[in-house]
This record gives structure tokens, sequence and C-alpha cells, in this order.
């Protein structure tokens, strides 16, 4: 994973690479205080993620994303900026993120791991072998919704079909890539990508609803804090 960043503030470019450097894995290959030159270095390099300010002299942050957008390879658009009036027009050119400044170190850190995890699940394609009605049937971990404990064996559901393997909840979840579930009670993993709706419940708790499930799945106190950074929330 590689980026830059254009942004005509030196501080806030300053303060981008703090956070990218030290919170992230990836590599921050240039950056930029001019659109122009930002458009013409991306033309040759495509960069994996852009970091781009809305404000910029000559050719503003909106109209550069357009242009990238045509680009045979699309890089990530992760909108900084201090203006909240243009999330709208930022989420139809189809960015990213849209990161409000001045940062706040959670949200930053969240949106780095939204990122990462972004990048990670493009290379997931494991299959493993689960059981349903005595047979043995072959699916694809990206594929999985979630999963429940039940007493000695897991509970896995797949596109509203109910599976089982004959472990705990805690052995599967060692089986699973991190990048992409999440534990997010003692009875639950939940597959980060397949959540449609976050739901704010009692104490502070969330009830997530699952992509072609019918039950919502509770995140527990306990794990509110990393569940936030994981979604950039």
């Amino acid at each position: 994973m590689n980026c830059i960043i254009v942004d005509d503030e030196y501080p806030s470019r300053e303060e981008l690479k703090h956070f990218i450097n030290n919170f992230s894995n990836i590599k921050i290959m240039d950056e930029f205080d001019d659109s122009i030159k930002a458009l013409e270095y991306i033309e040759v390099n495509n960069p994996d993620i852009i970091f781009l300010d809305i404000n910029m002299p000559k050719l503003d942050g909106m109209a550069l994303g357009k242009i990238i957008n045509h680009f045979p390879k699309r890089s990530l658009i992760i909108f900084i900026t201090a203006h909240k009036d243009y999330a709208v027009d930022a989420f139809e050119i189809q960015a990213y993120d849209y990161i409000l400044k001045p940062y706040s170190e959670e949200r930053i850190i969240g949106a780095l791991k939204k990122i990462e995890n972004f990048f990670s699940k493009k290379s997931i394609n494991n299959k493993i072998t689960l059981w349903k009605d005595n047979k043995m049937m072959v699916r694809s971990i990206i594929d999985i919704a979630y999963c429940e404990a039940s007493e000695r064996e897991t509970l896995v559901y797949i596109k509203a079909e109910q599976y089982n393997i004959n472990c705990s909840i805690s052995e599967f979840y060692k089986k699973l890539p991190k990048e992409l579930f999440f534990r997010s009670h003692r009875s639950y993993i939940i597959n980060t990508d397949k959540i449609i709706e976050i739901i704010p419940w009692f104490n502070n708790t969330f009830m997530l609803r699952i992509q072609d499930e019918k039950e919502n799945i509770p995140v527990s106190r306990n794990n509110i804090i990393e569940f936030k950074q994981i979604m950039g929330i």
C-alpha cells in the first residue's frame, strides 16, 4: 500500500504524515502543495491511496477527484478538509472516506485501519469445509456473514444458510483472517465487510445488521473501542 498527500497546508501535511507513519503500514510516496503537479504524478505512478484536500489553488480537490476517477487504475480517494459542505459531492464520485480537519486522533487512526482492511481483503480467497445436513460443504471464507457459539461447536451463517464446524468459537476465530473478521461479543464473530447498518443500543453499545441475515448481532461494551477504530467511527 502506498499513498500521496495533496494538501497546500504544510502543518496539515505534517500532522497527517505523523499518523500514517506511526499508526499504519502505508508508505508515503510523495506529497504535493500543487494539485496540477499532483495530477501529473498520479498519471504516471498510480498510487494506491490519495489523501486529497478540497480547498486547493489552481485545481480544487473535487475537480481533481473527478479526473482521477476516469483513469484506468482508480486510486482510493480520501478527502481531508475543514469543510463539511462537500461530503455529498465527495461520495458521488465514490470517494472512499471524508475526514474533517482538525483531525481527531480516534477518527484518523480508525480510517487508516479501515484502509488497510480494504487492501487486505483483496488478497483473501481461502476455502473452508463446513457441515450441513451431514454433508461436508466447501465454502469461501469471505462469504461468511457471522458465526455464533453453540456449546462445543460453532454455527456459521452464509447467505441465510446455517452450517456448523466442530470446534469452539475461540478455536474457529484463530483460523479466520483478522483483517476481515472481528469478535464483537464472546458468542459472536462478524465479517466486517457484511455490516450494512450500525444501530446504537443500550449502555453505549451497538447492534449490527448483517447482509442477507435476519438476526442482529451485538457488540459488547468490552469491544466497543476496537470496533469503532476498525469502522472509522
